[in-house]
């Protein structure tokens, strides 16, 4: 029975792999078969459930084999997912005149759906799914800016399911058409010895200065995480190597999980790929995929930049010494190794930049190339297997089982939101809100993101907090991409953040440190990205809208700030610092980074910028000298 479990999984992944390639590449299109997109999608969706069925069981125990119970899911799932497919095309035209079956294939596809996203992601998005539906069915008994107009059951119900501004919408279209070929070119990387290359070059570039165990994770994580844009995996993939060199090297295991979680967490912002999320902020905002590479390319760095100035000063407070040289390979000999692993980024990059490419089409277009290549030669040496290729297309299908199951329940909620008017009403009780404070609206946004994300992945956050929050941001003044960028920010960060926070607490368990202990540390690490948000919605010049000279002013004030709080929260700079001095530093920090656009920046800024100039150069001149006041001495 678990022999064919793994296949019918394996078959049921490659299906959705190979089903999104169809689609992403027009195929269909050019062979002139007429076959619309939302038949491609329930296809993908089906076999995720199915999979689902197969590979989760029902309660808490149940064992790793399949009960009778999953087996009639995964087949009800199939059966439902082929109907769909063979009569959308009627239903979809002419649903009024089948009433019966339209509601019997919703309900079906809805009770799926649910159980499928329960057994996955727990209840949190169906929760929020059955409170919109009963606003949906019951709004026209409430008053204020909340009444709205009731939907029947029945039309509500095939609304769901068979509307193309539902379940089969532009959410599920990104994750099948878009999300899916990016996974394929991630996973073609790890079998081709991506992740290796990516720690090997990480090694050679970091490893010989000070904190560089803790640099290597940072960097190696950015590099894989771009590609993954999934912070869980992203732990997985390279804390497995990262988190024993840092603990060896001297950092306390609940820093090393820690550095490693708030590293992995950052690449899903980080560009090219970035995260499934970003595919979707495009969509919405209706603007070049480029274009929120280019956006997230500042706040990413500043990001980054706050961590590799942490790894340095911790290990400085530490007295941790840089990695035995011994195990540092040649910069040159990593690149003469993988040099190809480089072509595929740079048919990406000049895809999307170049040629104004669709992503997919660009992803599709990296992929070939990879693929090309790695019949030729992979990192670990010889020529890829025809073995590698078929995981390749396996564990692709299986990563995107959770982004298509998201996005399916979350389209229906968007959805909901929109014809029920429940947006509305939202929207105009935000407004009111941000009418008194635009700073009390994105703080209550910022932590209704985090709450969220204690239940949601980031795509998940983003895809409703973006209709419910960015809207009346953007109608208070922001700009479209700073109120859709804030979003995301913070939806992400939920995987720091305590009392759930899944990146950290993953890499607690990969440490054997304390889980809270280690979300604490994480957010104390990765304090810039709670920051950067609030910087680029008062200074969209960090997210290259401006000219050259507000980009460059807001950047180096930005980056220098950055790290003189950074120095401050650290409590070390040539020497440990106490209190008083820290305050300083910090106090300095925020006033450098106090952004163009605020009220008194000028002053503010300046201000800042001199007494973090000040204070450096006592404490550096205080260094030299070998003085050691009551206040340099202090204990953390």
């Amino acid at each position: 029975m678990m022999g064919m479990s793994r296949t019918a999984v394996a078959i049921l992944a490659a299906v959705i792999s190979l089903a999104a390639v169809l689609w992403s590449s027009s195929l269909p299109l050019w062979i002139g078969w007429r076959v619309y997109s939302e038949q491609i999608l329930l296809l993908v969706l089906a076999s995720a459930m199915a999979i689902t069925f197969i590979t989760r069981r029902a309660g808490s125990g149940g064992g790793d084999t399949p009960s009778r119970l999953d087996i009639a899911l995964t087949a009800t799932a199939l059966v439902w997912g082929v109907v769909m497919v063979v009569r959308f095309p009627t239903l979809s035209q002419n649903v009024f005149y089948h009433p019966t079956e339209a509601l019997i294939l919703s309900a079906t596809g809805l009770a799926l759906l649910v159980e499928a996203v329960r057994r996955s992601m727990g209840w949190a998005l169906i929760v929020i799914l059955g409170v919109v539906c009963l606003y949906a069915l019951f709004s026209s008994h409430l008053d204020g800016p909340m009444q709205g107009r009731s939907i029947r059951w029945d039309r509500l119900l095939t609304f769901m399911v068979l509307d193309s501004a539902s379940l089969a919408g532009a959410a599920l279209y990104i994750a099948v058409a878009v999300v899916v070929p990016f996974l394929i070119l991630a996973q073609l990387l790890l079998q081709t010895g991506g992740s290796a290359f990516f720690s090997d070059l990480s090694l050679a570039l970091a490893g010989r200065s000070q904190g560089g165990s803790a640099k290597i994770a940072i960097l190696g994580s950015a590099l894989f995480g771009s590609v993954s844009g999934s912070a869980v995996s992203n732990v997985a993939s390279t804390g497995a190597i990262t988190i024993p060199l840092m603990k060896d090297g001297g950092y306390k295991p609940k820093t090393a999980a820690a550095i490693e979680a708030a590293a992995s967490t950052g690449g899903q912002l980080m560009p090219p790929i970035m995260g499934a999320a970003a595919f979707l902020l495009a969509e919405n905002l209706q603007v070049a995929y480029g274009e929120v590479v280019l956006a997230a390319l500042i706040p990413s760095l500043l990001f980054y930049y706050a961590l590799f100035v942490f790894a340095g000063l911790e290990a400085g407070r530490l007295g941790i010494r840089p990695v035995d040289p011994a195990l540092i390979p040649a910069f040159s000999a990593v690149l003469t190794r993988g040099w190809f692993v480089v072509v595929p980024f740079a048919v990406l990059l000049g895809g999307l930049f170049g040629l104004n490419l669709r992503p997919e089409t660009a992803a599709l277009y990296a992929v070939a190339a990879l693929f090309v290549l790695s019949l030729f030669r992979t990192y670990q040496g010889g020529r890829i297997q025809m073995g590698a290729i078929v995981e390749t297309i396996v564990k692709s299908g299986r990563s995107a089982v959770e982004v298509v199951l998201i996005c399916a329940i979350a389209g229906i909620i968007i959805g909901l939101f929109a014809r029920s008017g429940l947006s509305f009403g939202v929207g105009f009780f935000l407004i009111r809100l941000g009418e008194g404070s635009l700073i009390l609206l994105l703080l209550i946004t910022a932590a209704v993101c985090i709450l969220m994300g204690m239940g949601l992945p980031t795509v998940g956050v983003y895809l409703l907090l973006s209709t419910l929050a960015a809207a009346p941001l953007i109608e208070l003044g922001l700009q479209p991409m700073a109120a859709h960028m804030f979003v995301l920010y913070f939806g992400m960060l939920s995987m720091l953040t305590p009392p759930v926070a899944i990146a950290a607490f993953v890499a607690a368990n990969m440490a054997n440190a304390p889980p809270m202990r280690t979300g604490f540390e994480a957010v104390r690490i990765a304090w810039p990205a709670f920051v950067v948000p609030f910087l680029f919605v008062a200074s969209p010049a960090l997210l290259f809208d401006g000219t050259p000279i507000e980009i460059g002013i807001a950047l180096v004030t930005a980056l220098i700030g950055v790290w003189l709080a950074t120095a401050g929260i650290t409590g070390y700079l040539g020497r440990r610092l106490g209190w008083p001095t820290r305050l300083a530093l910090m106090a300095a920090g925020v006033a450098a980074l106090w952004p163009p656009g605020a009220p008194h920046a000028g002053p503010v800024m300046v201000a800042g910028l001199a007494l973090g100039g000040v204070l450096v150069a006592w404490l550096l001149r205080a260094a030299r000298r070998g003085d050691r006041t009551q206040d340099e001495v202090g204990m953390l």
